[in-house]
C-alpha cells in the first residue's frame, strides 16, 4: 500500500461552534459540513480533496486504549498550513485582525521557507508555512 498523504485530522475542542468561527474567520478555511455542538469538517486542502480538518467534542474510536490517562488521552498538537507567499501577509493580518498574536515571522533557510505561529481557542500552535517562491 503506498501512502498518498493525510486525509484527515481531528482536533478535539472544547467548543465546536466557537473553534469553527475561529477556522472559518481566522484561518481562513472552508467550511465542508454544517457546525453542529459535536462536529465541525472544513476541507484542509483544495474543497474536494481528501484532506480535512475536524473539531470534535467527546471522545473517538478507540480512546479506551490510549496509553495517556483520561482527559490527556489526545493532548494539543501543533500543525502548519501551506501558505502561498503571495497570499502569506493577508493570511497573518486575518489572524491579527482577530486579536489573535502571532509569533514570527521565522525564516528557515535549510528549506527556504518563512513561518508565523498562533494558538487556537484550544491551545493547539497553528503555523502558516509558505516556501520562498523560486
Amino acid at each position: 500500500m503506498s501512502s498518498r498523504g493525510l486525509a484527515e485530522l481531528v482536533l478535539i475542542v472544547e467548543d465546536v461552534p466557537k473553534a469553527a468561527r475561529f477556522y472559518e474567520e481566522v484561518v481562513g478555511l472552508t467550511v465542508e459540513h454544517e457546525t453542529s455542538d459535536e462536529w465541525a469538517w472544513f476541507w484542509a486542502g483544495r474543497p474536494g480533496e481528501p484532506q480535512r480538518i475536524a473539531l470534535h467534542k467527546g471522545s473517538l474510536l478507540f480512546e479506551e486504549h490510549s496509553p495517556l490517562p483520561p482527559g490527556e488521552r489526545f493532548g494539543r498538537v501543533h500543525f502548519a498550513f501551506d501558505v502561498a507567499r503571495a497570499e502569506l501577509d493577508g493570511a497573518v493580518d486575518r489572524v491579527r485582525a482577530a486579536g489573535i498574536k502571532v509569533y514570527g515571522p521565522v525564516d528557515f533557510d535549510w528549506m527556504n521557507a518563512r513561518s508565523y505561529y498562533f494558538y487556537d481557542p484550544d491551545g493547539n500552535l497553528l503555523e502558516f508555512w509558505s516556501a520562498d517562491p523560486g
